[in-house]
């Protein structure tokens, strides 16, 4: 790419320096050569204009060097300031294509099993006939054992495709360029039993303010208390780990399990190229980490299979299910150098490679955020019923969210907000971008996770709506059978541990046949019996072929057992 050659590829031992594009170091340039010294301008001494010349000239020499460690001094005070200033804010820019930034693009990307190791990427191609192009949808096909919801054929590209397919420049993110984070150590609580800690308090006017979209924006968005997200901020991470963080480029996929609630599911299916290069995270708490080691062992390297294990201290919340929506709302956050994400519950198990994904569900549609919609309910009123219903959280809650969203305009969903599909996604995974716009989405979406319930499927309609009045923009939501072609889902640990304590069904009794009394050889001869004998069989033959239609039952008569052959 050319604006990438101008500037060199990234080194692929260092992330933040560049290289030369034709891989040697330059030279150094060379030092000019010491001017000579006069004699005459050595001596202080003689008498007349020259004498009082080379005095003046010592004086002026005196006081410019005075000045210049002034200067110095300015310009060091400022770059302090600079720095105590920006402490307060972290900062995400959407620089101009073609040149090179935390989130740029490079034709090589790193190892990341192997970090001496690059791999090229195919060169971009444009074909003129996509090879899914005339794959037509069918539904889910018809399977008497499976009645509930299943997956549907989806059309993929194989990888070396999808890799020719990939963009080779960021998508453009409307009006917003620059996004900024809050962040400080002195935190009040502005509003009692709304919004926690972790998440910075956002006042209801900061909130409304947040949907103000601009070129430069600053909103809440998660580990307020500190300047480095995971370093004394509450979801606490190992600065080793961090580190292994900040040098994933090019494609993360992240899942976590807290309170032991999920098995860990390994992927499959995947391509060499995505097992080197794709960074597989999973998030894991102490308990979940202890519970683990009993039967498995994590290596050196803090892996299990594919999964690097990252363990998460000081958790923000006590609940569970509300510190899994930081990882998964907040990757731009944990992995600021990542260009794409895909998210998946810990309770699935992905069966698909990556770059398929990428390229099925974001580059074919151009879009940046893609997210399944739920596979029954449309309307966000249901699926808040259906959540009392089920149990999945305090009914009063729910219903004070639901009915601060109506005042804010909440309506049921209709086909008056096509092309909008669904107002209720199946937010177990999430294919995004990392862009501005996205990262401001998943922001927002986060801050309405932390003032109300936990039930994200609840909030996502008002945050993409908010957005899409003011931007061109919105998050593209595909079939859950689609979903279900990529991902599998597994029963959760609780679950799956009652099946196992569960006794086996009982086997179903067979009656025993009595064993046949052998006759005499004479008996045989005697031509009564004899006919006696065929007339059995001829019963028995019929009613073999009436069984045959009938479905192997056994049948009680008189007290004895018989079993229909």
């Amino acid at each position: 790419m050319s604006g990438v050659a101008s500037l060199g590829l990234r080194s692929s031992g260092s992330y933040g320096s560049l290289q030369q594009s034709n891989g040697q170091s330059p030279a150094p340039a060379p030092s000019p050569p010491l001017a000579a010294r006069k004699a005459g301008k050595m001596s202080f001494g003689g008498a007349g204009a020259g004498g009082r010349g080379l005095l003046s000239a010592r004086i002026c020499k005196l006081t410019s060097r005075r000045r210049r460690i002034l200067l110095l001094l300015l310009v060091a005070a400022a770059v302090l300031f600079c720095f105590l200033f920006s402490s307060l804010v972290s900062k995400d820019e959407d620089a101009p294509p073609g040149i090179e930034t935390m989130l740029g693009i490079s034709d090589q990307v790193r190892s990341f099993v192997n970090p001496g190791l690059s791999w090229s990427f195919p060169p971009s191609i444009v074909l003129e006939h996509h090879p899914c192009e005339n794959f037509s949808f069918s539904p889910p096909p018809i399977d008497r054992k499976r009645t509930g919801p299943r997956p549907c054929p989806v059309c993929y590209v194989p990888v070396e495709q999808a890799l020719a397919l990939m963009p080779g420049a960021p998508s453009a993110s409307p009006v917003l360029r620059s996004l900024n984070y809050l962040s400080g150590d002195n935190l009040i609580s502005k509003e009692s039993n709304h919004g926690s800690l972790f998440g910075g308090y956002p006042s209801l006017e900061e909130r409304d303010k947040s949907y103000d979209i601009k070129d430069s924006m600053t909103v809440h968005c998660g580990f307020a208390r500190g300047k480095i997200p995971g370093v004394n901020t509450g979801f606490d991470i190992d600065r080793a780990d961090l580190s292994e963080m900040w040098q994933c480029q090019g494609i993360v996929v992240a899942s976590a399990i807290f309170g032991n609630y999920d098995i860990m599911q390994q992927p499959e299916n995947i391509s060499v190229f995505s097992k080197d290069t794709v960074c597989f995270f999973m998030f894991l708490d102490e308990e979940t980490e202890a519970a683990i080691k009993n039967t498995t062992k994590i290596d050196n390297s803090k892996r299990i299979g594919l999964w690097r294990v990252v363990v998460v201290r000081n958790l923000p919340y006590s609940d569970a299910r509300r510190n899994g929506k930081v990882p998964k709302l907040l990757l731009h956050r944990l992995f600021p150098n990542v260009r794409y994400s895909i998210w998946i519950d810990g309770k699935l198990k992905l069966v698909r490679d990556p770059y398929q994904l990428l390229e099925r569900f974001l580059w074919r549609k151009n879009v940046s955020f893609a997210i399944s919609r739920h596979y029954r309910r449309f309307d966000v009123f249901e699926e808040a019923e259906a959540n009392k219903v089920g149990g999945k959280y305090d009914n009063a809650s729910i219903d004070y969210q639901i009915e601060f969203y109506k005042r804010e305009g909440l309506t049921h969903y209709s086909s008056a907000k096509l092309p909008i599909t669904s107002d209720v996604p199946e937010g177990c995974v999430i294919i995004r971008e990392h862009i501005p716009i996205t990262n401001l989405f998943t922001c927002l979406w986060f801050n309405e996770v932390d003032r109300f319930t936990s039930r994200d499927q609840l909030s996502f309609s008002t945050v993409r709506d908010k957005i899409r009045k003011r931007v061109n923009w919105t998050a593209d939501m595909f079939l859950d059978c689609e979903r279900r072609d990529f991902v599998v889902q597994a029963y959760h640990r609780e679950l799956w541990e009652q099946i196992l304590r569960s006794p086996p069904p009982p086997q179903p009794r067979l009656a025993r046949q009595q064993p046949r009394k052998m006759l005499p050889d004479n008996t045989a001869k005697e031509p009564g019996k004899a006919s006696g004998s065929k007339r059995v069989s001829a019963k028995r033959t019929r009613d073999k072929k009436s069984g045959s239609k009938r479905a192997h039952r056994s049948k009680v008569t008189g007290g004895k057992e018989f079993i229909q052959l």
